[in-house]
């Protein structure tokens, strides 16, 4: 059994020293600085600079870490639209997201991708502002889509900080719902299952419950805000998704009662592959 951890560490020095202590085999990484030297000696990280492209410096990535020596990976080399060629991992904001081959003992090798939604702010000619994410996720399916011929021959896991929320809108916003759920449905559409964490398994739910929250949601909280804590954390933000041909062995859990949240915002998702 493989176990992977996905995790937005939020430029956390003590998430690497974290995840170093782990039995995990791989980490999928959003929001990733730099590791510090004690660490970087015993990990291998794919060999992409440590930022985000675009006009912010953002001195950080996703990044697909391997922590134990169970598996072998083969890190795939993302290149940006224009310097990229056909054949090559072209992806749309190098930072974003970050692939790696996994082989495994008498089985087809297995896609692991760290995904992570950044911020985008509206175009000044909109009357008033406001970020979103959902565009930088539709970029990252698109640059997904190169590992997919179609939707049954693939065997991907991905994972990571999507920055949007599920089933529901913001306030209750239905304009919102719809736009969230074309994530959810564009990766369905291309074989790519949603595979948790959802409660009563995948982690502990809300406490008080969030007003915007249908009551009927399984969403776990695996994010909270700077007036929050992990016991009062009340949004999910992380996913994982999974190839038809892999959904029935992946197990996902959100590590998120507050005795074992971690060092970010965000809390740590557990993914085990049978």
């Amino acid at each position: 059994m493989a176990k992977i951890v996905s995790w937005n560490i939020a430029k956390r020095e003590e998430a690497w020293r974290k995840l170093q202590e782990s039995d995990a085999d791989f980490a999928l990484l959003q929001e990733a600085n730099q590791p510090p030297a004690e660490v970087a000696d015993s990990v291998q990280i794919d060999p992409q600079a440590w930022k985000t492209a675009g006009t912010l410096k953002r001195p950080w990535r996703a990044a697909v870490v391997k922590l134990s020596d169970s598996y072998d990976i083969q890190w795939l080399k993302p290149k940006s639209l224009e310097k990229a060629k056909s054949g090559d991992f072209a992806v749309s904001r190098l930072g974003t997201i970050a692939a790696g081959v996994v082989k495994l003992p008498s089985k087809e090798p297995i896609i692991l991708v760290s995904l992570y939604g950044s911020w985008e702010s509206h175009h000044p000619i909109c009357k008033g502002s406001r970020i979103y994410a959902d565009g930088s996720v539709h970029r990252l399916i698109s640059d997904l889509s190169t590992f997919i011929r179609n939707e049954n021959e693939h065997r991907i896991l991905a994972a990571g900080d999507l920055n949007l929320l599920y089933g529901y809108g913001e306030r209750g916003n239905s304009y919102w719902k719809s736009r969230y759920a074309t994530v959810f449905d564009r990766l369905e559409a291309l074989g790519l299952q949603f595979a948790g964490p959802q409660a009563p398994e995948g982690g502990r739910q809300a406490d008080p419950w969030p007003k915007e929250l249908p009551k009927t949601s399984k969403n776990v909280p695996t994010y909270h805000t700077t007036h929050q804590s992990p016991e009062t954390a009340s949004r999910q933000l992380d996913f994982v998704f999974a190839s038809k041909s892999l959904i029935d062995d992946v197990n996902v859990r959100a590590i998120n009662n507050p005795d074992e949240w971690g060092p970010s915002d965000h809390c740590r998702i557990e993914i085990e592959l049978e």
